[in-house]
């Protein structure tokens, strides 16, 4: 399954279309969020053990010393990013091989900071623009092809070349089957189903 770059054209969506596909999953993806993870509120935050580079950051280290690239699309509303931020990403297995074969970005879906990447420019799509509930960035919507569901996990190669998009809480004992299939390059030579089912990980 050779990997795919992922199409900075998929940016210059029209803003009624992507109004339509986002209002109704966003509006009830935050209550759920907000009914189910309310005790999170006042959790202080956690120690990091991973290096978490911005965007930009990671795209100039790029350019001297490549690396695969992991991108955690999150918002600040999402309890079941919170709960992967405490219980996965800080666990000792992860974080080595992350820091070791990856440059990793968080990359918030609605911030408001421009970025020019490329040779385009990405910003933040208001509410009132058709951006959804919170508005949306546009990297993080080309990045998911305009499926804004949270968290999302995107592997990226060294050439910005997507391999995969992985959604939803992951366990450390079900990422590190992820990071392994990016990182060795398995998708060169077997689907992502197919290497996920030999390592055990359930869909």
């Amino acid at each position: 399954m050779p990997p795919q770059y992922f199409s900075l054209k998929n940016a210059q969506f029209q803003f009624l279309e992507m109004k339509k596909i986002l209002f109704p999953t966003l509006i009830l993806a935050a209550s759920l969020a907000a009914a189910a993870f309310t005790f999170h509120k006042n959790t202080p935050p956690v120690a990091e053990k991973i290096k978490w580079y911005s965007w930009q950051e990671a795209a100039e280290m790029q350019k001297t010393a490549p690396r695969k690239l992991l991108v955690d699309v999150y918002t600040d509303w999402c309890g079941w990013c919170k709960v992967m931020d405490k219980l996965t990403f800080t666990n000792d297995t992860i974080a080595d091989y992350l820091n070791k074969y990856f440059y990793c970005v968080k990359f918030n879906a609605e911030q408001r900071d421009s970025i020019r990447f490329d040779g385009k420019s990405f910003g933040y799509i208001s509410a009132e623009q058709g951006g959804g509930r919170n508005g949306i960035h546009t990297l993080a919507y080309a990045l998911l092809d305009g499926n804004m569901g949270y968290p999302s996990i995107v592997y990226l190669t060294e050439k910005y070349e997507r391999v995969v998009v992985s959604s939803g809480y992951k366990k450390p004992n079900q990422l590190l089957p992820e990071l392994r299939f990016t990182a060795e390059e398995a998708y060169k030579n077997t689907s992502w189903n197919e290497f996920m089912k030999v390592n055990g990980v359930k869909e």
